[in-house]
């Protein structure tokens, strides 16, 4: 382990300073403006089937939890109704789902939604789902019993980002809780914003400004995300059980054992919580389960659904808890269970698991030796957080380049021959090379394009890997899984793989003057493994 490294380049800074606006301006605001309570006439306390009112809500330790309870309307207590608890996103007020729970209450649930401990009425410190926030969930659905005509024998959680990450842990440590709709949430922490053990900086900044901001964030939070992005990496495995401490992923036995319901539905460019992790953890639940994968950026497919909108997400997810929390017979059971649709067009397509999407692997040869000089962006980056993939989702703009103008001396480049028919890439492209350093420490950003006629590459995944303690001048092989995706490659394209040592997204080991050399010995040929689907 190496001692805390030199503070963030300035490049690197402006880039977390430019998250933290990107974030208010994309993200926070749209989100704000969809948890508004609705104008008037909608702004009255009751709607023509459901009535709304705000409590406060008795959470672990005596911290009171701001919420409201959305009812049917003409419910009297007789008879005992299905109830939903939907805890907020990260600095996001109670209001957030009141569009949805309206929704949800019109079809015959209680619809609890509370505001976590940390942001705007509810009391507390942000304790980003640790054991208080699982604790809380708890104590909601236990008031939820005690004050509403709610039905202990059937209830479900759901929620969006750190809604949905706290409503899957909650379900590992509360045996009422029969489903869980999570959406645009992360299955294990550390692997989604320390992928690689690389930090992904513009995420990290992203929450701890908008924490800061909008919340209360506890002395214990402010450090981890000081150590973070200072790169304490004497620091490094505190962080790690800081953050394995809050990932369903540590409890999935737990999940498991209770048999929870569990959907996840994310974006294929969620450029907080990346789909790797979701994907891995689909493959381990053994109850009933559904993963639903779709272009866009964190939280950019619910938007809609927020807003009242139409929303293919949210009309799943009340299919999936009319399922298993009502018990009704509506056939979502029997559809495949894995529903993605590519980032390039076209319809749901349904698989029976996520091993199956890719029907076979081809094997790109990375025969030649590449060496680079460390420290310089290259111009082939993964764009800004929240921004890329949404650019992606409604425009079909991911990031680009002009693959032939890119710098040798920085990127290394390796590229197919052009192809006669569509490629279908589907699931997790992997890396395996070999590369040698000049120095202890160093950071690589593997990108995969879609390259055209005129050589310009259309970004189609990309993922970062950091090393330290390495015997500079020692070889060494590193395996690499970029972010999952679905993406088609056009007849006449070729492919480019493109590996450089500078992102805004990440923050970067390489000391000044470093190199880096990519080889492929005879002994461990180098490659990239491409799912596709013929």
């Amino acid at each position: 382990m190496t001692h805390a490294r030199k503070p963030l380049r300035a490049t690197a800074a402006a880039a977390v300073s430019a998250t933290v606006l990107a974030g208010a301006a994309l993200g926070l605001a749209p989100a704000a403006q969809a948890a508004a309570p609705p104008p008037p006439p909608r702004a009255a306390a009751q709607s023509a089937a459901s009535s709304v009112r705000f409590v406060d809500i008795p959470g672990d330790g005596g911290v009171t939890l701001a919420a409201n309870v959305v009812t049917p309307r003409g419910a009297d207590g007789s008879q005992r109704l299905p109830l939903v608890v939907l805890p907020t996103s990260w600095a996001l007020p109670q209001a957030e789902y009141l569009a949805q729970a309206q929704k949800l209450a019109d079809s015959g649930y209680v619809v609890l939604s509370y505001n976590v401990r940390g942001f705007w009425q509810s009391g507390g410190e942000i304790e980003t789902a640790g054991p208080p926030d699982v604790a809380d969930a708890s104590k909601v659905i236990d008031w939820a019993l005690a004050n509403t005509p709610a039905d202990p024998g059937r209830i479900g959680m759901a929620g969006v980002s750190y809604g949905a990450g706290i409503s899957l842990l909650a379900s590992g440590f509360d045996k009422r809780i029969k489903a869980v709709a999570a959406l645009s949430g992360w299955a294990d922490l550390v692997g989604s914003i320390y992928s690689g053990r690389t930090q992904h900086a513009q995420a990290a900044a992203l929450l701890s400004g908008s924490g800061e901001l909008l919340g209360r964030p506890s002395a214990e939070l402010r450090q981890i995300f000081q150590d973070f992005l200072g790169s304490d990496l004497t620091k490094e495995q505190e962080i790690v059980e800081w953050g394995r401490k809050r990932s369903a992923a540590t409890y999935l036995d737990r999940i498991n054992a209770n048999g929870t319901a569990v959907m996840l539905a994310n974006a294929w460019g969620d450029s907080i919580f990346p789909p790797n992790t979701y994907a891995d953890f689909y493959e381990k639940l053994t109850g009933p389960k559904r993963l639903e994968f779709r272009p866009g950026d964190h939280a950019t497919g619910e938007l809609t659904g927020l807003l009242g909108l139409p929303n293919d997400t949210w009309d799943d997810a009340r299919c999936w808890l009319d399922r298993y929390v009502k018990g009704e017979r509506n056939g979502i059971d029997q559809e495949r269970p894995v529903q993605l649709k590519s980032r390039t067009g076209g319809g749901y397509e349904g698989y029976p698991s996520w091993s199956a999407v890719p029907s076979g692997e081809r094997r790109i040869d990375l025969g030649e030796t590449r060496q680079i000089a460390a420290n310089a962006d290259s111009g082939a980056n993964a764009g800004t957080v929240l921004l890329t993939g949404a650019l992606d989702q409604f425009l079909k703009i991911p990031p680009l380049v002009s693959v032939p103008l890119l710098s040798r001396e920085r990127a290394a480049v390796w590229q197919t021959g052009r192809y006669d028919a569509a490629q279908r890439i589907r699931g997790t492209v992997s890396l395996h090379t070999t590369v040698t350093s000049d120095k202890s420490s160093g950071t690589a950003v593997a990108y995969l394009y879609d390259v055209d006629a005129l050589g310009v590459g259309k970004l189609i995944t990309n993922a970062p890997v950091t090393f330290h303690d390495r015997t500079p001048g020692t070889p060494f092989a590193v395996d690499l899984d970029l972010f999952s995706t679905a993406y088609d490659v056009p007849a006449g394209h070729r492919l480019a793989l493109v590996v450089d040592t500078v992102d805004p997204l990440y923050i970067e080991h390489n000391p000044d003057g470093a190199h880096l050399t990519f080889s492929s010995p005879k002994t461990d040929p180098s490659y990239l493994s491409l799912p596709v689907r013929d």
